[in-house]
């Protein structure tokens, strides 16, 4: 049986590694302190962001295209009504802040960079990481919605496929209240999606036909607070709806390669304002 040293070996046979205790219970209090501080400042009356996955056809508003270099907070698809007024108090009806907290927050930007974490991109096969991507994930008890099956490489398209996925849980994650689903071994089948953007009006393309997993297919990814969770970029995964009373905050950064080419037509573009840039 092959041994796996690397990062690297481990993604390119399970698609996932799972790496528990990468950090520290003072790290996530000081973390969850501060999205719940910029959930607290945000004023629902300047935005109409929902996010979700679950139908998804296209994404025309401003608010979601040019967030890649802002810090902004989304609801979730269930926080309202059928008059549109919140069900439940603001901080229990935001699904997400995102996308550019790891270089525009201190807290954020602290969790988020560091020659651990560079070291780490690098043992997973990057030769230059950039950090395009941070997105809380708050996974609200009750209405925490459905992330239907996916590939992050759909997002962040790149030749040669670069993106890798690093996965912080903030709190426990399991079946009860939401954790990833993931297919062992999926990276290895083809990109069924790209998500590109003209005129500034974005759009999923269908590249494959192959269908997504079936649930006997589908692997729980069970973990405790402090895990970090890496992902191949074509590793199909999912996470269900939150029914439960417990709420499943996590963190998430998307890594590419700066030696590949990434996408003109990637929803998430820098320009020269906010550079993308590495963990150190």
């Amino acid at each position: 049986m092959k041994t796996l040293h690397t990062l690297r070996d481990r993604l390119e046979t399970d698609g996932f590694a799972v790496i528990e205790g990468f950090k520290s219970a003072a790290e996530i209090a000081e973390l969850r302190a501060r999205a719940a501080a910029i959930v607290d400042d945000f004023d629902p009356a300047v935005a109409s962001g929902i996010f979700t996955t679950r139908d998804e056809q296209e994404r025309s508003d401003a608010y979601f295209i040019d967030s890649g270099m802002a810090i902004r907070c989304f609801f979730e698809e269930e926080a309202f009504d059928e008059n549109g007024v919140l069900k439940q108090p603001k901080a229990l009806s935001i699904n997400k802040i995102g996308h550019a907290m790891h270089d525009l927050d201190p807290v954020f930007e602290r969790f988020s960079h560091g020659p651990e974490l560079d070291a780490l991109a690098r043992d997973a096969g990057m030769a230059v990481p950039h950090v395009y991507q941070s997105m809380y994930i708050f996974k609200q008890p009750h209405i925490g919605g459905e992330v239907r099956w996916h590939q992050d490489a759909t997002y962040f398209y790149t030749e040669p496929q670069s993106v890798i996925t690093l996965w912080f849980a903030l709190e426990r994650a399991d079946r009860d209240n939401g954790c990833l689903w993931v297919q062992r071994g999926g990276q290895r089948t083809p990109l069924r999606e790209r998500f590109a953007v003209h005129n500034r009006v974005g759009r999923p393309q269908q590249l494959d036909d192959m269908p997504w997993p079936s649930q006997a297919e589908a692997e729980p990814v069970e973990v405790e607070a402090g895990t970090l969770v890496v992902f191949h970029g074509r590793l199909p995964h999912y996470s269900a709806p939150n029914r439960s009373a417990a709420s499943r905050h996590a963190y998430t950064l998307h890594v590419v390669d700066g030696t590949a080419s990434y996408a003109a037509e990637n929803w998430l573009q820098r320009d020269a304002s906010l550079p993308v840039r590495g963990f150190v």
